[in-house]
């Protein structure tokens, strides 16, 4: 899953971004509300964790904001103050649980875990399909004409960022912020390896591509063009 962390203790941060990285996530960080409430705007967060005192908006406040946008992102608040009208503050302004610091990293983690699930319970149902592509986002497995494309990790949030988009334009920076890290520093042409990479599984042996560059502009997945399959 992709995980932001919302804390503006810089050693905080570090610690708990390497245990979430180590137990398989993609994690990003910030350390003030704001942006933590634009990066979670995007859509692209299975889990938020945050603290509740930060520069620029508090985290109470920056949840309320991101609830008022109708944004249902699964957020997690880690703070020190922890008596019972603390917890019910960080509830009543949109979190969906409430861990108090000090914390044992096998709880917090066990915390994410179960927010991740219910969240994908909501999606249990939530199938993608272009074409003969079948993509079922919960399971993360595609198929295409009943072939299994056994896809990497990389691969399936490239090609569920591109289904989610299916006949319009996807930019390099949002296949970028699909399927790494945004302090990831990328070389010129990894979206364009990961890509051709996808193709070869998506595409190849099929008599109808579904992947198309736009020069100049990025990729599309459609299946109506006519172009043949390499």
């Amino acid at each position: 899953m992709r995980i932001l962390i919302a804390e503006d203790d810089a050693r905080t941060s570090r610690i708990l971004a390497r245990g979430l990285t180590e137990s398989g996530h993609i994690v990003d960080t910030t350390g003030d509300g704001a942006t933590a409430l634009a990066l979670v705007l995007e859509g692209i967060y299975t889990v938020v964790v945050t603290d509740r005192r930060l520069p620029s908006l508090d985290g109470l406040e920056w949840v309320r904001r991101l609830r008022a946008e109708r944004n249902a992102t699964p957020v997690l608040m880690l703070s020190a103050l922890a008596s019972a009208n603390d917890h019910t503050d960080g509830l009543r302004a949109g979190c969906d649980d409430y861990l108090a610091k000090p914390y044992v990293f096998a709880e917090l983690l066990a915390r994410v875990e179960a927010l991740a699930r219910r969240r994908d319970a909501l999606y249990a149902h939530d199938t993608l399909r272009i074409g003969d592509l079948t993509i079922a986002v919960q399971e993360r497995t595609a198929t295409r004409g009943g072939r299994d494309l056994n896809l990497q990790r990389r691969e399936f949030l490239l090609l569920e960022c591109l289904a989610r988009n299916a006949r319009h334009v996807v930019t390099r920076s949002m296949l970028l912020e699909a399927a790494w890290p945004y302090e990831f520093e990328p070389r010129a042409n990894v979206i364009d390896m990961h890509i051709n990479r996808l193709r070869n599984k998506v595409d190849k042996g099929f008599p109808v591509a579904l992947i198309h560059t736009v020069v100049g502009a990025g990729y599309v997945l459609k299946p109506d063009n006519g172009t043949r399959a390499p």
